[in-house]
């Protein structure tokens, strides 16, 4: 069984997840030398999904409990934060994996 960081982390759940998982994020991209490169490959991607993200949203695919209720353009802002750090982790280890440095 895992263990329930939402009991820990309460309504700021999605949130202290995000913030885990982008502080690798960063420190992967700052040893790989690629934060600009992640920051042109977030800038792509962010309208895509942001607009798939609205649209699953408003038709009821998924709904989010554990998040703090501050939306922002319509979503709310941890699903703002997970488009930009999904794309920037998975530079991130590409990078780490496959970079020049």
């Amino acid at each position: 069984m895992l263990p329930d960081v939402g009991a820990a982390f309460g309504d700021y759940t999605y949130l202290a997840t995000e913030v885990a998982f982008g502080s690798l994020a960063v420190a992967l991209l700052y040893r790989a030398d690629a934060l600009r490169r992640a920051a042109t490959t977030v800038a792509v991607l962010y309208p895509v999904a942001y607009v798939w993200d609205w649209y699953t949203l408003t038709i009821g695919v998924f709904a989010i409990e554990l998040r703090t209720g501050v939306d922002l353009l319509g979503i709310p802002i941890e699903e703002h934060i997970f488009m930009v750090v999904v794309p920037a982790l998975v530079v991130a280890f590409h990078e780490t994996l496959h970079g020049e440095n």
